[in-house]
């Protein structure tokens, strides 16, 4: 028997549908809902349901934008031939943190996976030959991440561009700072070794 009436239940299941919410965080967000002042409840669930209707895709990159083009398409201080792809929108955030980035981004929303179900049809691929055959385009760099499906979503979609004179590449993977050598894998310090530049 459930020490909460059904309503309170229902909120608690409610916030434990969200990733990385376990049962006992589900319920602390549950009363700490409940406790907040009911102006402050009703902005939140205002701003749910407003982000739910205003956010979509760019139809450029397809990152998510509350409007048709988002910023980093509309900006004219970003490079248009080279386009970064990523497999998320919260990729295009990493990647912006580093402020390294100059050029524009194709978001696929998820990648190449048999096991959930995911085929090239199920993530915005087409978009982005449609992006590529329309010229301009120097570089495709490649910024999925480096596991199965990542690699071979990279594999599938170099090879969908070979037809194009386009320039594809993958991001360079090795060890990361502060890490250290005996505790690499195989793969990592090869991937390291390929990727090795001059000092």
């Amino acid at each position: 028997m459930t020490p909460y009436p059904p309503l309170m239940e229902t909120l608690i299941d409610q916030f434990a549908r969200l990733p990385g919410i376990g049962r006992k965080s589900a319920a602390r967000l549950a009363f700490h809902v409940l406790s907040l002042p009911a102006p402050d409840v009703e902005a939140f669930a205002d701003t749910l349901r407003e982000a739910r209707r205003a956010i979509g895709c760019c139809r450029v990159c397809q990152n998510l934008s509350d409007s048709e083009v988002c910023p980093i398409c509309q900006s004219e201080h970003r490079t248009p031939s080279v386009i970064c792809v990523v497999a998320d929108p919260r990729d295009v955030a990493a990647l912006e943190r580093t402020r390294e980035f100059k050029g524009r981004y194709h978001v696929l929303h998820g990648v190449i996976s048999p096991m959930s179900r995911m085929g090239p049809d199920d993530i915005r691929i087409a978009e982005l030959v449609g992006r590529v055959s329309a010229g301009g385009i120097e570089e495709v760099i490649m910024a999925t991440n480096p596991d199965t499906e990542g690699e071979a979503t990279a594999l599938y979609i170099a090879r969908l561009l070979r037809p194009f004179s386009v320039r594809v590449t993958r991001l360079a993977y090795g060890i990361p700072v502060g890490g250290h050598l005996e505790y690499a894998d195989e793969v990592t310090l090869a991937r390291a070794l390929e990727g090795r530049r001059a000092l």
